[in-house]
């Protein structure tokens, strides 16, 4: 297997086809999603798109969800590397703190949103099927949070209708520990 080409872009490096290859986080393009913080994913388009394995590092300030209350056809885990949050799964609140470990086996309803008084930042690794089952389930503790739907729905494109716009941008200073 060859070493796969990292290009830079105006917001940091991207894998350009298929090989291996080593990415700083701190090099890598990041996005800002406004309401559900900062992240990256280390992987680029085409051939150099994980086929079998969503991975990225996210780091929230605190209120923050990571994304919409939802279960999917697919397992997901995390790992929490620092920072306090709160695990909202099959409607149920769950204090989380650095090192904990987060197992959803497929359809698991949940959300992680920050909490504390510093960033929070987590490792989520999903299995990619090629399946396209998603759903965004009214939840009343995810509302709560600011991390639900009002009416259950199917489509992405509908349950973050309401949030701002995900734009590219690199890596800031300081926005991981020891990064």
């Amino acid at each position: 297997m060859k070493e796969a080409r990292l290009q830079e872009t105006e917001h940091g490096l991207v894998p350009e086809g298929e090989g291996w290859y080593v990415l700083n986080t701190t090099e890598a393009v990041w996005k800002d999603s406004g309401d559900f913080g900062r992240f990256t994913q280390w992987e680029g388009k085409g051939d150099a798109r994980f086929p079998e394995v969503g991975i990225n590092i996210a780091v929230m300030q605190p209120g923050q969800p990571a994304c919409m209350y939802h279960g999917e056809d697919a397992q997901e885990n995390f790992l929490v590397l620092a920072g306090e949050g709160i695990l909202i799964v099959e409607g149920e609140e769950r204090p989380l703190k650095a090192w904990d470990f987060v197992h959803c086996p497929p359809w698991t309803k949940h959300v992680i949103v920050a909490a504390g008084s510093e960033p929070f930042v987590v490792l989520a690794v999903g299995a990619r099927n090629g399946r396209p089952g998603l759903v965004y389930p009214v939840d009343d503790a995810a509302l709560r949070h600011r991390a639900g739907v009002e009416q259950e729905t199917n489509s992405g494109d509908e349950a973050y209708a309401e949030s701002a716009e995900v734009v590219s941008t690199r890596y800031e200073a300081g926005g991981l520990p020891g990064g």
